[in-house]
């Protein structure tokens, strides 16, 4: 993207909304079906106007924020930040933000604001203004820890019809090997890969060596979020790769994953390292070592699924990422046209920006609160 003319932001708008989801999604964690989260509009000098999204949740199981901590350190601390500064990157916006430490989710909520605006500003597409390669992105499904193993096949089943490329399955001590002989009885083939979510300990590694028998892509983040060398000792002693997701905050954690070898795949999710500055960053890392990437997801409504999508255009995004379809997870997104999947693929928009117009009318319904700030300095 060419350095322009500098853009002041002149106004911030933080719609608060809650969702509910189709399905109730239940991790090692435990299960929720309301999705509490911001979108962030911003609008420029010129009257042009970028959204973003956040991804926390009500409760710090998956980082330390939440859906009130992102609200407060955006109103008392990002937003003032961004009337200060000219822009003429977007990458300057996580210059801008390095006085305050983490909160990255509140951090890339409005950075990805600003990449969207400036991507409309200059008549592109996200994806281009950003480097991607790609025009179709491939996307699999995340399914929650079921009530039943049937009800689990069932489901399973039913978006393989659908056809999702790679299905990845939730785990736990109690939700692990006897699940997934089942599943691989029925689906000796299926691209398959499970996400513990931090629910094992270096203890269990004779447990987990187990899972090298199924075959799967991967084993996301199965040990602690912020150990790399019990990951790097397990990894030394599985045939099945290791993808790490909740450890990967920023491009120096990639660096120190890789140099440790901690992992052989990470997943890289825009609210997690901050925004697409620095998912970049990472990105462009992992490619120069042979590390395969993929865009893993936050359970987002339409405008951050556009901004991930939009990510995994990128060239080193391999793997079928979580970006799967609208109706999903909606009976009606915030978007229109909104995200549908067609043989497995995504097509990415043309249209400048995120590509996908706001529904304005799905947005006031969902919408809960609704604040303003206007810039009078710039």
């Amino acid at each position: 993207m060419p350095a322009t003319e500098p853009i002041f932001i002149k106004q911030v708008i933080l719609h608060r909304l809650v969702m509910r989801l189709k399905n109730p999604f239940s991790t090692s964690f435990g299960t929720f079906q309301d999705k509490d989260f911001f979108v962030v509009e911003v609008v420029d000098q010129h009257g042009i106007q970028g959204f973003g999204e956040s991804v926390a949740f009500p409760t710090p199981w998956y980082t330390e924020e939440t859906v009130e901590t992102s609200a407060h350190v955006m109103e008392s601390f990002l937003i003032p930040l961004i009337f200060q500064t000219p822009l003429t990157h977007p990458d300057q916006v996580s210059e801008c933000f390095q006085p305050v430490r983490r909160n990255n989710m509140a951090k890339a909520a409005i950075e990805g604001a600003v990449w969207d605006l400036f991507a409309k500003k200059d008549g592109v597409s996200l994806a281009k203004a950003i480097g991607g390669t790609k025009q179709k992105i491939d996307v699999g499904v995340s399914i929650g820890i079921q009530s039943s193993i049937t009800e689990l096949l069932h489901t399973i089943d039913h978006h393989v019809q659908e056809g999702y490329k790679r299905v990845k399955l939730k785990i736990k001590p109690s939700w692990d090997t006897q699940m997934l002989t089942e599943v691989r009885k029925h689906f000796p083939k299926l691209p398959l890969m499970v996400d513990a979510n931090s629910a094992y300990t270096l203890k269990e590694i004779d447990h987990l060596k187990q899972l090298d028998m199924f075959d799967l892509q991967m084993i996301e983040q199965p040990l602690a979020h912020d150990d790399f060398i019990d990951h790097a000792r397990l990894q030394s002693q599985l045939v099945t790769p290791i993808c790490l997701d909740e450890s990967i905050h920023t491009f120096s954690n990639a660096k120190t994953a890789i140099a440790l070898g901690s992992c052989q795949i990470i997943n890289i999710k825009l609210g997690r390292v901050g925004g697409i500055t620095e998912a970049k960053k990472i990105h462009d890392y992992c490619a120069s070592h042979s590390i395969p990437v993929w865009c893993g997801g936050m359970l987002e409504a339409g405008v951050g699924r556009a901004h991930s999508l939009a990510l995994a255009s990128l060239p080193q995004f391999i793997f079928p990422g979580d970006t799967s379809a609208s109706n999903r997870y909606w009976e009606k997104d915030i978007i229109q046209p909104e995200v549908t999947m067609k043989n497995g693929m995504v097509q990415l928009p043309e249209e400048a920006g995120i590509g996908y117009p706001i529904d304005w009318q799905a947005l006031e319904k969902y919408r809960i609160d609704k604040k303003v700030w206007n810039n009078t300095k710039n």
